[in-house]
């Protein structure tokens, strides 16, 4: 196995070896394009929004990893309202004991629907908790000193959208929408439920399934051993598997940052309802954290309105770019655009009657 991998990295390093004299002929153009004052811009774009997220998706990723080995499946049922309403509410409220930002949450619960936790309460609980937590609402008070009620509505719409949107989950999605990984597939093929469709896929099956065990081939319960080792080696892999889409999102958000000017922006949201697409298309570029955001949003205090604050503050933590890329590598494709939807529609509307009340 290991040579096999060692071939296949060799193929790929081969094709680069020719790149190497066509870097030095192009040398010093290279080197004035990598000190431009663009490039400078996007790398400094680029490391704060990672540095930024980084903490609170390894916080994620270890809170996911004791989850998988000290939280049983039989634990989370019996933790989870039976009621729909009662576990819309106890989700929208769980971010007061879990302040996750939004790069951290999916992995968290991915590993809790793992585990029994229903669709509806994992949906209401990742739009939520990256807003309906003590330390985005004490941001949220710094940046607005004088404007208390911009963190009312903030708090009060985040926890109205999230709920909304886990009570459309419970109706109308019926599946998993979970991106079930090959070890969970392979472990409920072959259940002694499940139905095999022949006798060659059944041991096809069981081979898979050993290869994946820690326990070796011969152990039928495929356990993995519960020492500090394993659970490092599941913190790294979750840490890998997750931070490539924020790398990719971040990327891509600081080359909109730079060659897209805010004056353009500004622009472009000018009227009663390109002010709200705008701040919320904003939102969504910038790819903040939630416990930052709010900063950002003070600097356009005087320019917009109440509502379009306001969508700024509640769709960025629920929907960005980097967070479209995670929820796309957890869940499938078309749950994620249903729910985005959903997401952008109620938001826009909530905001827009927020800015009508206040």
């Amino acid at each position: 196995m290991r040579m096999a991998a060692s071939l296949k990295l060799l193929t790929f390093l081969v094709p680069c070896a020719f790149l190497v004299p066509v870097v030095i002929a192009f040398a010093p153009d290279l080197n004035k394009v990598w000190n431009s004052d663009a490039l400078q811009n996007i790398k400094t774009v680029f490391v704060s929004i990672f540095l930024e997220a980084a903490p609170f998706l390894l916080m994620g990723v270890f809170l996911s990893s004791l989850m998988q080995w000290f939280v049983s499946e039989e634990m989370v049922r019996k933790l989870t309202p039976k009621h729909p309403v009662g576990g819309v509410l106890v989700a929208g409220l769980l971010g007061i004991i879990f302040p996750i930002c939004e790069c951290g949450m999916i992995p968290v619960v991915r590993r809790l629907m793992h585990k029994g936790m229903p669709a509806y309460i994992a949906v209401t609980f990742i739009l939520s908790g990256p807003v309906v937590n003590p330390i985005v609402f004490t941001a949220t008070l710094l940046a607005f000193p004088n404007h208390p009620e911009i963190t009312i509505a903030r708090m009060g719409l985040a926890f109205a959208v999230a709920a909304a949107v886990g009570g459309l989950v419970y109706v109308f999605v019926k599946h998993n929408p979970l991106r079930l990984p090959k070890t969970i597939v392979t472990e409920v093929k072959t259940h002694p439920g499940f139905k095999m469709a022949s006798s060659h896929s059944n041991s096809h099956t069981h081979e898979g399934a050993a290869a994946h065990s820690h326990g070796g081939p011969h152990d039928p319960h495929h356990t993995h051993p519960k020492n500090w080792r394993s659970f490092f080696l599941h913190a790294g892999d979750e840490f890998v598997d997750m931070s490539k889409y924020l790398v990719i999102g971040a990327l891509i958000t600081a080359c909109i940052q730079t060659f897209v000017s805010r004056s353009d922006l500004i622009a472009l949201g000018n009227g009663p309802v390109a002010s709200y697409v705008f701040m919320m298309g904003f939102a969504y570029v910038l790819s903040l954290c939630s416990t930052s955001d709010a900063f950002v949003a003070s600097a356009f205090s005087h320019t917009f309105a109440l509502g379009p604050l306001i969508s700024f503050l509640v769709l960025g933590p629920m929907l960005d770019f980097k967070s479209t890329l995670m929820l796309l590598s957890t869940f499938r494709t078309r749950f994620v655009i249903g729910l985005s939807l959903a997401i952008i529609v109620l938001v826009f509307a909530g905001s827009w009657l927020v800015n009508i009340l206040g």
